[in-house]
């Protein structure tokens, strides 16, 4: 933290404005955050351990049965894998074996919590080895960042459910090379892993070629001791692991099966099989381990040793025979590594992990046939990508420690002065980052989705609301949609270009409008996003507190569904959608509210009256497809129309008016500029071209200037219906 003289100086204020009260807030702020963390860490854990629990015993813990049901491992006198699912290698059968059967009562229970043990202790190891220097920000926080992180991630909800033993080994392996001291220890642990999952034996040429090759030994050593152990003891199910099934290959589901991440099954999906694709297979694994191993060497000798075991750890995913879905936690272990020199650019990779390694699949991409490929195949590109692919910084580049850093607006008197000044809060100046603003809103959408499928009322309920809707529009002389409706079925042209457009343009005209202001008006973009965003939000809420039926599923209105065609109201589930989404959701009518928020995005922003013009019709032509098809109720297109105008508001209030923000502020200017203290260790990422300091002119100077030369409602009357060409960067 900075001292009190540094700060006066820096900024250009007298002492007293910053020093140690500012401190002492900082801190306080710190400690509040880190509590914060650990409580969400706490909370889902809590919940994963509920969501287990409340599963039928017959669902959960179902390869744990391996070992406990009537044929499984404690009992069966025969083979372990003729006449169990089990496929773990013969060192761990030999291990749990034994198990008595008081043990194994209290296995289940103490499974699950001790999976949760394995987690944190995961967690705390991972944030202790992150590759230094680390401030002191980052290290306080990263071990609940951590654990909440693991606990969501796809690899530990499923050895949760199923019963899995995949963490040992990651465990294991982390003790091996950042908590136990020597390297004959440190090897035996990494050994120890690799009997129980043999692509850890990969970890030892990372050994061997960082000059631990004591450690690469003991590792060999203990793998084949362990391995020698199981095949004196079981040397039955040793033959049929290793060679009957090629080292547990052939073990669990099927090989060409979504469950496994591995280049293998990739090949065996795209329909290779045979000799052919077994020396595909062969020839890509080897050219993967041999430029995985090559980068995490490389990586480990720039000091980042778990960049390094996270890279080995996908270059095992992929090139073993079988990756199961619980094997997969070392991809997530990936997202240590930062890449690009911006630092808006440094959220990308990390973001991209996270929602690979937490959400399913199907979120991740659109669900459309030329994109299955992808989808089927996601973690696995995420690995080879970690593994190959992602040119993760040096810690000797020029911009690891300061990236380039972000340029904002200066604070406008617009917004709401009590406010955090929190990251999406502030008036970014440049255009996000198109790889995660892709990605984020194909997630925002498949949320959105999901939770308007998941605000579904009952039918009863919902013909209820559709009475009380009719029944105000009736009081209020405005329920014309019976008339609409029946006009429009008469003219047959006229029906099929509102079916057209009510099925056409609701997906395409935002999207289109979001491209060209990324494009060419990246301030505006941000600006028209986030009022969206906070409009469809409010929809939500909308549909989850008032579920309504449209006119065209009200039993005895008499409408006619000119889109899709006639309903059978005598079954419970009628509705030509019902099997796809929420029939319900129809107040507020986001049909209106996202055209409308199209007409005045393009009113404000286009330089031509006509161009104005041609966007309002959008939302006309919108509002008469709705209610002309029987689609909406005209009090559901008002609804659209409120939480858009609430969208544009509280975008107002949060962000300031939409027009010139004055000049563009580095992140630790922003802070300056609201009278808060800017650490020294910033002081040079913000530097400006030429390496000339910007505080040659103080900054809250500079931004006083700004906001007391310009007047609010004068920029707000400006920012909704004028012109500027300030938007372009």
């Amino acid at each position: 933290m900075a001292n009190a003289e540094h700060s006066g100086q820096a900024a250009g204020a007298p002492a007293g404005v910053f020093g140690p009260a500012a401190d002492d807030t900082t801190r306080a702020r710190l400690r509040a955050a880190r509590l914060g963390l650990w409580l969400i860490a706490v909370v889902l854990a809590v919940r994963q351990v509920a969501v287990v629990l409340a599963t039928p015993r017959a669902d959960r813990l179902t390869d744990l049965e391996t070992w406990v049901g009537p044929n499984g491992v404690l009992h069966v006198k025969g083979s372990l894998y003729d006449s169990t699912r089990f496929t773990g290698t013969p060192f761990s059968g030999l291990v749990l074996r034994p198990l008595t059967k008081a043990a194994q009562q209290a296995l289940g229970w103490g499974w699950i919590f001790g999976t949760l043990l394995l987690v944190v202790a995961l967690g705390l190891i991972a944030a202790r080895a992150l590759p230094q220097p680390t401030g002191r920000r980052t290290s306080l926080l990263a071990a609940p960042v951590a654990i909440s992180l693991l606990v969501l991630s796809l690899p530990v909800r499923n050895t949760l459910w199923l019963g899995q033993t995949s963490i040992i080994p990651v465990l294991l392996v982390l003790l091996g090379l950042f908590v136990v001291r020597g390297q004959r220890t440190g090897g035996a642990l990494v050994g120890l892993a690799a009997a129980l999952q043999p692509t850890v034996l990969l970890f030892m040429p990372l050994l061997w070629f960082t000059d631990r090759r004591r450690a690469a030994l003991t590792t060999g050593t203990t793998f084949a001791v362990c391995t020698a152990l199981a095949w004196a003891a079981l040397p039955h199910d040793s033959r049929t692991y290793w060679v009957h099934h090629m080292a547990g290959a052939g073990l669990g589901g099927r090989a060409d099966g979504l469950a496994n991440q591995s280049l293998h099954g990739a090949l065996l999906r795209f329909g290779l099989t045979g000799p052919a694709e077994i020396s595909l297979f062969l020839a890509l694994g080897a050219a993967v381990a041999a430029l995985g191993l090559r980068r995490a060497v490389r990586y480990a000798r720039d000091g980042q040793l778990l960049l390094a075991v996270a890279i080995t750890g996908c270059t095992a995913v992929a090139v073993s025979p079988t990756a199961w879905q619980h094997q997969l936690l070392w991809v997530l272990l990936a997202v240590v590594g930062r890449v690009g020199n911006r630092a808006s650019d440094r959220y990308v990779w990390p973001v991209a992990v996270v929602l690979v390694m937490t959400l399913p699949a199907k979120m991740m991409l659109p669900n459309v046939p030329v994109m299955h490929p992808l989808r089927d195949n996601v973690v696995l590109l995420a690995a080879l990508a970690a593994a190959t692919a992602v040119p993760f910084l040096s810690r000797t580049a020029q911009y690891y420690q300061v990236p380039i850093p972000t340029e904002y607006a200066a604070p406008a008197p617009g917004r709401l002065r009590h406010l955090p000044p929190a990251p999406f809060l502030r008036r970014v100046l440049t255009r996000p980052n198109l790889l995660l603003e892709l990605l984020l809103i194909r997630v925002t959408y498949a949320l959105y989705s999901s939770v308007r499928l998941a605000a579904k009322g009952d039918r009863a309920t919902a013909e209820a609301h559709g009475h009380e809707i009719h029944s105000i529009e009736r009081a209020l002389s405005i329920d014309i949609e019976h008339w609409a409706n029946h006009a429009v079925v008469k003219l047959p042209w006229l029906r099929h270009f509102l079916g057209f457009y009510y099925e056409s343009f609701h997906f395409v005209m935002p999207l289109t409008i979001l491209a060209v202001l990324y494009a060419r008006r990246p301030v505006d973009y941000r600006w028209a996003r986030t009022a969206l965003g906070f409009a469809t939000l409010l929809g939500l809420l909308g549909f989850w507190l008032y579920p309504l039926a449209p006119p065209r599923l009200m039993p005895g209105f008499g409408f006619i569904d000119t889109v899709h065609g006639a309903q059978d109201f005598a079954r419970p589930g009628y509705g030509a959608m019902t099997a796809v989404t929420n029939q319900y959701a129809a107040m507020p009518s986001l049909h209106f509210g996202w055209s409308l928020w199209c007409g005045i995005v393009i009113a404000v922003v286009a330089p031509k009256w006509w161009m104005k013009a041609l966007g309002l019709l959008h939302p006309l032509f919108t509002v008469s497809a709705i209610v002309a098809t029987a689609n909406h109720w005209v009090l559901d297109a008002v609804g659209g129309a409120v939480v858009v105008g609430a969208g544009f508001g509280l975008t107002y209030l949060l962000q300031g008016p939409r027009d010139e923000p004055g000049p563009r502020l580095l992140r630790g200017e922003v802070a300056a500029a609201g009278g808060q203290e800017r650490p020294p260790d910033r002081v040079e990422r913000e530097r400006g071209e030429g390496g000339q300091d910007r505080d040659a002119v103080p900054v809250v100077h500079r931004a006083e200037d700004v906001i007391l030369g310009l007047g609010r409602t004068g920029r707000l009357v400006e920012g909704l219906f004028g012109w500027n060409h300030h938007g372009k960067t």
